[in-house]
C-alpha cells in the first residue's frame, strides 16, 4: 500500500509514518520545510518538499499519482496566525482533496478537531474558534466530494506513551487520547471500508484498536 501524507513532518505524521512503514508500506510525507526531510526519512518514509498554500493542485497532484491512500494531517500550529489557520486547516486540505480526485485516489482520511461542528457557538476564544471553523469547513467540503473519505475528529492530544486502546465512535464525548494512539487508528482506516463516509470521534478508551475498528 502507497500512502500519502500531507504535513508529514507533523506529530501524529511522523508517528503515522513509523507505524505505516514498519507494517511494509510506502509512505510519503509532504513537507513545507526542506530541513524536515531527514526526520521523514528517519521515521521510513519518503519526503516530497511542497507547500500547500502555494501549490497548484496538479503539482499536488502529481505527488498523489499512484497512491492508495491520502491522509491529510496538515496544520497552521497553535503559533499561526489566523490568517494561516483559514489557508492551512481549511485552504490546504480542500487543495488536498481537489488533488487526490485528479490523481484517481479515491480513499481519502482527514485528521479534523473534536468540536469543529459547534464551532459556530465558541465565542470565548477567537483565534480557536477561527481554527474550529476552518477544520469544519474542510471537512464540508469533503463531505461533498466523491472519495471514500473519512474524517477523524481526535480528542485533546497528549504525548503519553500509547495504550492501544481506545474509544471510537461517531460520538465519543469529550477526552483525551495520544498521539500514538492517534496513529495506530490512522494506519488502521486505511484498510477499515466500513469507516467510509464516516465522521468519527477519538479518545482514550478500553478497546484494542483493532477490534474498535473492527466494530464499526
Amino acid at each position: 500500500m502507497r500512502v500519502v501524507i500531507a504535513g508529514g513532518h507533523g506529530q501524529i505524521a511522523l508517528r503515522l509514518t513509523r507505524v505505516l512503514s514498519a507494517a511494509g508500506h510506502d509512505v510519503v510525507g509532504v513537507v513545507r520545510n526542506p530541513d524536515h526531510e531527514i526526520d521523514v526519512i528517519a521515521a521510513g518514509g519518503q519526503a516530497v518538499v511542497l507547500d500547500l498554500e502555494q501549490a497548484g493542485d496538479a503539482a499536488v497532484a502529481d505527488v498523489l499519482r499512484g497512491a492508495d491512500v491520502a491522509i491529510f494531517a496538515a496544520g497552521a500550529g497553535p503559533g499561526s496566525g489566523n490568517a494561516r489557520k483559514d489557508t492551512v486547516d481549511r485552504g490546504a486540505a480542500a487543495l488536498f482533496a481537489d488533488a487526490a480526485e485528479q490523481a484517481g485516489v479515491r480513499r481519502h482520511i482527514q485528521v479534523g478537531s473534536m468540536g469543529a461542528d459547534r464551532a459556530d457557538s465558541l465565542t470565548d476564544d477567537a483565534s480557536f474558534t477561527v481554527y474550529l471553523k476552518a477544520k469544519w469547513a474542510a471537512e464540508e467540503d469533503l463531505r461533498a466530494r466523491d472519495l471514500d473519505w473519512t474524517v477523524l475528529r481526535p480528542g485533546g492530544l497528549t504525548d503519553d506513551p500509547g495504550t492501544g486502546k481506545v474509544h471510537l465512535a461517531d460520538k465519543t464525548g469529550n477526552g483525551r487520547i495520544t498521539r500514538d494512539d492517534v496513529a495506530l487508528v490512522l494506519a488502521g482506516l486505511c484498510e477499515t471500508p466500513a469507516a467510509i463516509g464516516r465522521t468519527l470521534e477519538l479518545v482514550a478508551g478500553d478497546t484494542p484498536v483493532r477490534e474498535a475498528l473492527d466494530n464499526l
